[in-house]
């Protein structure tokens, strides 16, 4: 049987869906994108660089804080803010943004293109090491498990050949709704202006893009729906042996709720666990859901309802991690609260379908706030796990063997929850 490549295996791992190159945008000449995320640490308060480590290693973005910031799990705490402007007419031209008072950085902000990528080589294919890892998949919120969970699979590599021994149910699809950038588009953040909005900065009022080619016409207002998502109270009782109680507040103009937890008992075991009422729902739920989308999973039980504000982790499932501490055991949890999406479009679509209609613009503004939970963690041997390009010295502890392929894949599993 023909090994398949590692890529698709670490996809199948840890139920990570690998989105699809966006298409050329279509729709009117020019368009913008704005994401508006409040993000924070469960329990603890805005820690700055420290927050961005932890946010790194929760899944979030690493390097410079240029665009993109908000999507998935952000790297910093606190409020953030994408904005992303294609205009067909004049591609690539710098433009700026005058944005209201509230916000919090002044008049204007400089919307830019991004540099050129840089060419990369096509990298050798790995040498494959004997890998077997199991992975335990747990869903809906309850004191204790249900009936028929978990779902078990193994993953194994034996003499370069891949064999799969069970099943987990396989992850939903979500659509991919992001941007793919490229030096056409002006963005901000940037590489020159990465000014962190603040804990009081709103995005209400009266925004204006102006620049080379831009048409003269591209001013909107936005309103409370468009603007930063309060932050997310989530409280956790319970130790990982324990069924652990999970409570919050109510989020303002939240749209629904999902938790999603990994739990890594050793380098080859590890659980998940989401509070959806089906199987299937993975990590990559915790980010910008269309409406539509909202509505369905709602419906189907995926999303947790508005006014929820409690659930639980199962007893036992996170049991092993407990006894693993030595060993680099440690668990997590994230959680979202979708908030509405704004769309504004100029001329306005004219009652009549029959009347010719031909927008000169258009503008997107999305909403949500997540946060992170550490349900347990103590990474042992794996502590020195880098964090970043740009932290630590590089140098190996000379004491320290060289680790194995199980522990390397490990770490490329954990970087990709």
């Amino acid at each position: 049987m023909r090994r398949p490549p590692l890529k698709p295996v670490l996809a199948t791992a840890l139920i990570v869906a690998l989105p699809a190159s966006s298409a050329p945008p279509a729709g009117p000449e020019t368009q913008v994108w704005i994401d508006v995320a409040t993000h924070s640490m469960a329990g603890m308060p805005d820690l700055g660089a420290l927050g961005g480590l932890a946010g790194r290693m929760m899944g979030g973005e690493k390097g410079p804080q240029g665009y993109p910031q908000s999507r998935n799990i952000p790297a910093t705490q606190g409020r953030v803010l994408d904005i992303a402007l294609h205009n067909r007419l004049k591609p690539g031209m710098p433009a700026e943004q005058a944005v209201p008072a509230g916000l919090g950085v002044g008049k204007l902000l400089s919307l830019l293109p991004p540099p050129p990528g840089k060419d990369v080589e096509d990298p050798k294919n790995p040498e494959m090491h004997d890998i077997e890892v199991t992975i335990r998949q747990y869903w809906g919120c309850s004191a204790t498990v249900r009936p028929g969970q978990p779902k078990v699979m193994t993953l194994k590599i034996r003499n370069g050949q891949f064999q799969q021994d069970g099943a987990i149910a396989p992850g939903l699809f979500v659509p991919d709704r992001d941007i793919d950038v490229n030096p056409s588009y002006a963005l901000w953040p940037n590489q020159k202006n990465s000014r962190r909005v603040g804990e009081r900065s709103s995005m209400v009022g009266q925004h204006r893009i102006t620049g080379d080619g831009v048409p003269a016409s591209l001013q909107f207002d936005l309103g409370q729906n468009a603007d930063f998502m309060p932050k997310i109270a989530l409280q956790t009782r319970g130790e990982l042996t324990d069924s652990i109680a999970l409570s919050w507040q109510p989020v303002d103009r939240a749209r629904a709720y999902f938790l999603n937890a990994i739990a890594m008992q050793d380098e080859r075991n590890f659980t998940v666990w989401s509070s959806a009422e089906v199987p299937g729902a993975g990590h990559e739920l915790v980010n910008y859901l269309t409406g539509s989308y909202i509505d369905k999973w709602l419906k189907q039980k995926v999303l947790l309802a508005p006014g929820t504000t409690n659930c639980a982790i199962p007893q036992g499932i996170f049991k092993a991690t407990a006894k693993s501490g030595q060993e680099g055991g440690f668990a997590s949890l994230n959680m979202i609260a979708y908030g509405p999406e704004t769309n504004i479009v100029w001329p306005p679509k004219p009652a009549d379908p029959k009347q010719p209609w031909d927008p000169e613009w258009n503008v997107r503004v999305r909403t949500k706030a997540t946060t992170v939970a550490m349900l347990g963690m103590d990474f042992g041997d794996m502590g020195g796990m880098p964090t970043g390009d740009d932290e630590g010295d590089g140098k190996q502890d000379p004491e320290k063997k060289e680790e194995g392929g199980a522990k390397k894949l490990l770490r490329g599993l954990l970087r990709n929850f």
